[in-house]
């Protein structure tokens, strides 16, 4: 069973934006303990497919990143989520 907190995880680390040291900050959790997270609770193809993902993705690591870049996700995520299955 996948928890509330695991499924957070997984969703920060599929976003293109949320660097892992967001998710280092909020849940303790290293890169390789995220890409283990991930190898435990995903189907082997899907793991493979986010691997070569986030593999060398700049926006994934801050040290990468752009500068002028200062948040980890769009301004407009939220509310296009909570539009779902609206008419």
């Amino acid at each position: 069973m996948v928890t509330p907190d695991v499924s957070r995880i997984i969703e920060m680390a599929w976003e293109d934006r949320t660097p892992f040291e967001a998710i280092q900050t909020l849940y303790g959790l290293s890169e390789p303990d995220v890409i283990l997270l991930m190898r435990r609770n995903l189907k082997s193809k899907t793991f493979k497919n986010w691997r070569a993902r986030v593999s060398g993705r700049a926006s994934k690591h801050m040290a990468l990143r752009n500068p002028e870049i200062t948040r980890g996700y769009c301004k407009t995520q939220y509310k296009i989520r909570a539009n779902k299955g609206r008419s």
